[in-house]
């Protein structure tokens, strides 16, 4: 087992900056997720880890070791890359028995582990195919295969079931996630996808333009972002951030459609957060008062009834906010509907976007 550390790494590719002075540290037998949208830094990381390059600036240790000067061989540590880069000339088979017989592994060791990965991973059905012949899903299972067949310090993945479906993403992230405890190794995991990050990782980064905004366990970061940066990247649909001002007995947004009657909400906040589930609807009557946090009415723009729960866009002055309401609540579009919030669950932010 394996704790990876970063230490101040800055990396350039010529005028653009890929990371950014970061500093962090991957605990052993730990899943971590780096979670960010593309070009944000995510992949240079995993290369840098894996030693396909070498930082401009600081300092990288594996297992305490620094590695700096460590060739990609020495460093023990099994890829998938988003490419797959699976041999073409060989079988399904032999690409994951590739890394065992380079290392000189017994043969029936080597055919014990094939046949546990082809089990966990269900391609056994597939292993006397050439690439060629296996769709995408498939190699991309192929690839993972020959990684997690090794025994090294820790597995790096880069986006590795991307080209799944939707039903076969869902299980294998989930049998990722099983098998990496079985194994009791460090993996380190890129995704753009919010949900599989949040779901497979057990802390995760947020980067942006290659510098880490937030690390943290998803629920911590979900409930409690660091930026309004990092609140809309996780959730989804995205936190509502909407300028706000302090009115007489709180504060205010989306023109007076929502008000917050909380007297500790900091003064400097120029922005207000909610997530779509922490917003009510209801409908608009006459005689609505500004009791709960009701202001002004707001008008359903749209509805997307989505089975369990709806989401319902709302148009509030210049203002568009998404609800995300339980079932399938009798709403249709141009209603005019009162909206409110729990003050306890409204995030603010200042100047610079930082939460306060």
């Amino acid at each position: 087992m394996a704790d990876i550390v970063f230490r101040n790494v800055t990396k350039h590719y010529g005028a653009t900056l890929a990371v950014d002075d970061a500093s962090f540290i991957v605990n052993e037998n730990e899943f971590f997720c780096f979670f960010g949208p593309p070009l944000s830094g995510k992949s240079t990381i995993l290369r840098l880890v894996l030693g396909l390059e070498q930082p401009d600036a600081g300092e990288i240790l594996i297992g305490g070791k620094p590695v700096n000067s460590v060739s990609p061989a020495e460093r023990n540590v099994a890829m998938v890359f988003q490419n797959l880069a699976l041999f073409p000339h060989m079988s399904a088979r032999d690409n994951v028995r590739f890394p065992l017989v380079e290392r000189k592994v017994a043969e029936a060791e080597i055919e014990r582990r094939l046949g546990d990965v082809a089990a966990k991973l269900h391609i056994g059905h597939i292993l006397h195919k050439p690439p060629a012949q296996l769709s995408g899903g498939e190699r991309q299972r192929v690839a993972i295969a020959r990684a997690l067949v090794r025994d090294p310090a820790a597995y790096l993945m880069d986006d590795p079931i991307s080209a799944l479906d939707a039903r076969l993403r869902e299980e294998t992230r989930v049998e990722l996630k099983r098998i990496q405890r079985e194994l009791g190794k460090t993996l380190i995991y890129v995704t753009h996808d919010q949900e599989e990050a949040m779901s497979v990782a057990d802390r995760m980064a947020i980067l942006e333009n290659g510098r880490i905004r937030q690390i943290g366990a998803p629920a911590e970061i979900y409930d409690r972002p660091a930026s309004a940066y990092v609140a809309r990247m996780l959730g989804s649909p995205m936190m509502n951030i909407l300028p706000s001002v302090r009115g007489a007995g709180g504060i205010e947004a989306a023109d007076g459609a929502i008000r917050i009657a909380d007297d500790k909400a900091p003064a400097e906040a120029i922005e207000i957060g909610l997530r779509p589930e922490d917003i009510k609807v209801r409908p608009w009557t006459d005689n609505e008062t500004a009791e709960g946090g009701t202001g002004r009415p707001a008008r359903v723009f749209e509805v997307e009834p989505l089975g369990g729960y709806t989401v319902v866009t709302l148009a509030a002055g210049q203002a568009r906010l998404r609800a995300l309401l339980r079932g399938q609540p009798d709403i249709r579009p141009d209603a005019m509907v009162a909206i409110s919030c729990e003050p306890a669950r409204v995030h603010y932010f200042g100047q610079d976007g930082g939460a306060l």
